[in-house]
């Protein structure tokens, strides 16, 4: 009987150890497919915020899906501090540089040539481009990432190695005497440098209000766009925010008027006008394009902390967090012809009394040991104003 006790005891004691190894295994297995569900939860409302119900689908030359949102639905709206707005997608800015300079009528064909239907949105609605998992996750990482668009000041005024991971070859309104911008402009042509995943290569006008900024140009960026294709982007740095295009946490972003435009479509060949403008009855910042200056979508006046621009730079900029870095502009050294060159050309300022310079003599360039400057105020080449040429190749 003594026997049967002690070879019982062993057994037991197995299967008790089995069922609590079984039952802790059991509790691993199960508590990250918990967490994962919550996770994918979250994702999709998130998903549900951003792929608002749209009146149409349609798509980009290159096949992009985008719906035709609302007006009043656009992610630029979806904060607690738009609850009283009275925003509506009729606004257009009131004053530019002296007259009004407005036409009697808007159309949806101005940028028609973007989209294979011709025409883009019905009025009324917004272009918002459809996003997935995979690309919801990539914009949240850029909100206060390093590798965001910066400006040259935040340099010194020594050329820099290219150890860093940002370079400029730029030309920059000069520091010395404080002034006050409502208004730039700049006509540039575009390139598809070679970039790696992780870098960009840029084309851009930063305009710097205080502390904040917002950038307009073109972009290759194959992290945020998950390609290798130039593209049109609005960046804004704005309330301790960062965000590009229109996707922006917090009530940040741009709020889009025009229903046959929106950033991060593709660049095409020809030569692009930008211009951003304070509105001078309510203070909001306009982005303008083409030379008709159409109006594209605003920031509220409340979402920068100063009301007037305080430095200018146009040129380019490129990203890399290891050398080599790539190429810019045209991947080319410049020569100085707006044929040859990747150029940035018909530069602008608006001043506090919105009186608007087409020289632009208050300018300095700035570029790091790796990539170059020039700039004129040029007579030979007709159309072409201030005339900035940069650019360079891969920098090792």
């Amino acid at each position: 009987m003594k026997m049967k006790l002690v070879c019982g005891l062993p057994l037991m004691c197995y299967i008790i150890c089995c069922s609590f190894l079984l039952g802790h295994c059991h509790g691993v297995v199960e508590e990250p497919k918990i967490l994962k569900s919550n996770k994918d939860l979250e994702i999709e409302q998130k998903l549900k915020l951003i792929n608002k119900p749209a009146v149409k689908i349609i798509k980009s030359i290159n096949g992009e899906r985008y719906g035709c949102v609302d007006f009043y639905k656009q992610p630029g709206l979806d904060h607690s501090s738009m609850k009283n707005y009275t925003f509506h997608y009729k606004m257009r800015i009131s004053y530019l540089g002296g007259s009004k300079m407005k036409r009697e009528t808007h159309s949806n064909k101005t940028f028609g040539h973007f989209w294979e239907n011709g025409v883009g949105c019905p009025i009324g609605t917004v272009p918002i481009l459809r996003v997935n998992k995979e690309a919801l996750l990539k914009m949240k990482s850029f909100d206060g990432d390093n590798s965001n668009p910066q400006s040259s000041w935040s340099k010194t005024y020594k050329p820099t190695s290219s150890i860093e991971s940002h370079h400029f070859a730029v030309v920059r309104t000069t520091k010395g005497k404080p002034r006050s911008y409502n208004g730039a402009s700049m006509n540039i042509n575009a390139f598809t440098p070679s970039v790696e995943p992780m870098q960009f290569s840029s084309t851009r006008m930063h305009f710097q209000i205080g502390n904040e900024f917002i950038q307009v140009g073109w972009t290759v960026h194959p992290q945020l766009y998950h390609d290798s294709n130039s593209r049109l982007f609005v960046f804004t740095n704005s309330g301790g925010h960062e965000c590009y295009n229109p996707f922006c946490p917090n009530g940040s972003g741009m709020i889009l008027v025009s229903e046959d435009f929106t950033p991060g479509l593709l660049t095409g060949k020809k030569g692009i006008d930008f211009t951003i403008m304070k509105d001078k009855i309510n203070g909001n910042w306009w982005l303008l394009m083409g030379t008709s200056l159409e109006e594209i979508g605003f920031w509220p006046s409340s979402r920068f902390k100063e009301s007037s621009g305080t430095r200018v730079e146009w040129g380019g900029e490129v990203y890399s967090p290891s050398p080599p870095n790539p190429p810019m502009g045209n991947s080319q050294y410049p020569t100085g012809s707006p044929i040859e060159d990747s150029y940035v050309r018909l530069i602008t300022t608006v001043d506090e009394n919105y009186n608007t310079d087409q020289i632009v003599e208050n300018t300095e360039r700035y570029s790091d040991s790796c990539y170059e400057v020039r700039d004129t105020i040029e007579t030979f080449w007709a159309h072409v104003g201030h005339l900035i040429t940069y650019g360079g190749p891969r920098c090792i």
